[in-house]
């Protein structure tokens, strides 16, 4: 995938979770439908294992491509102070091909399957260049926290 750097938006905008949680860098596409992020795999990451970036490691960052669809509209208004969380709700089919090393930079693809108010049902898959290293089916739950 070709990354435009003039239409990278920085993921905090859409994310409650900050370092060391954060496991997405960049979005580099954003539908109603559909989300593209990148992100690279540095030594210090707490699921990096023996210089690879572990199982879960994975699936948080897949988690977190995919909330990025259902998370904007709590981030319309870049000034409100919002905060949310999310939780996956489901995990109803993953499959792991590859794990990826320091100093990779991984693109995860996520496509919105169903959608019922605040849950949703995503297809997600990451990959290290042209190289597959995990496809799953999840279910994200985001709600706003009142203050």
């Amino acid at each position: 995938m070709d990354i435009k750097e003039d239409h990278i938006i920085n993921i905090h905008q859409f994310l409650p979770h900050r370092t060391p949680m954060l496991m997405a860098d960049y979005i580099l596409e954003l539908t109603k439908e559909k989300v593209v992020t990148s992100f690279e795999i540095l030594k210090d990451n707490i699921f990096v294992h023996q210089n690879e970036f572990v199982e879960a490691g994975l699936i948080e960052n897949l988690a977190q491509t995919c909330s990025s669809i259902l998370g904007q509209s709590f981030f319309e208004n870049p000034e409100a102070d919002t905060k949310v969380i999310g939780f996956i709700t489901n995990i109803k089919k993953i499959e792991i091909f590859a794990l990826p090393k320091v100093g990779n930079k991984i693109i995860s693809k996520a496509s919105l399957i169903s959608q019922y108010e605040n849950i949703c049902h995503i297809f997600c898959e990451t990959f290290n260049q042209d190289e597959l290293l995990i496809r799953a089916e999840i279910n994200l739950f985001i709600q706003e926290i009142k203050q």
